[in-house]
């Protein structure tokens, strides 16, 4: 499991989900049965219901992978118009590419291919939603783009902020994996710190982090 909570909790939190139907499905089996990392079910239900709050036009996401969230973001509210979804790694380009025309989304879901950093600095529209899913050792770097780029009612939400749970424990700690906590934390730091954001960390698939300036 995560560990950022207990396993029965996400045990029940998750049969209470009821199943995806058509690309969407198909995109988790795909996920579970080549063992691509997606967002988590009750993650996956919670951008679902932010967007359908939300009703953002136009949404920003930071790694594509397969298309998955791109796709759910797209269905998850008739008043989005436009993603646009950056991705480096040409195979999951190619995989995200195929996905989106089967969802029939290919004018309304725009993958932008190249690294992160050098996307982010080329980008100059507004977006009302973006959601950050890339890169986790980069957050701090991506969000003062993220920033910027937001419209100034607009959410953020960042996934895997609490990372296994080694950001919040050392007993979860991996070795190999301590300069990403370490960069982690220090991202935490920034939006909670911030006296004009308002941000909440959620102990909810990886963690997340909802982020929003104060009007």
């Amino acid at each position: 499991m995560s560990n950022i909570t207990y396993d029965f909790m996400e045990q029940y939190i998750r049969g209470l989900l009821q199943g995806r139907q058509g690309i969407l499905q198909e995109l988790e089996n795909f996920a579970e049965e080549n063992k691509v990392p997606i967002i988590h079910k009750e993650v996956a239900n919670y951008i679902e219901q932010m967007v359908n709050i939300i009703k953002p036009v136009r949404i920003l996401e930071l790694g594509t992978a397969i298309g998955y969230s791109s796709i759910l973001m797209y269905k998850s509210s008739k008043a989005v118009e436009h993603i646009d979804t950056i991705e480096r790694d040409e195979k999951m380009v190619a995989l995200a590419q195929a996905n989106i025309e089967k969802a029939g989304l290919k004018e309304n879901i725009h993958i932008l291919q190249g690294e992160c950093m050098e996307v982010l600095e080329g980008l100059k529209e507004k977006y009302d939603f973006i959601f950050i899913d890339a890169g986790k050792g980069h957050y701090n770097e991506f969000f003062p783009h993220c920033i910027r780029l937001l419209n100034d009612d607009g959410v953020i939400i960042a996934d895997n902020v609490l990372y296994k749970g080694m950001v919040v424990s050392k007993e979860f700690v991996v070795r190999r994996k301590i300069t990403i906590v370490k960069r982690m934390r220090k991202f935490i730091d920034m939006i909670t710190k911030d006296d004009k954001l308002i941000t909440s960390i959620l102990p909810m698939g990886d963690g997340i982090a909802v982020i929003k300036r104060k009007l």
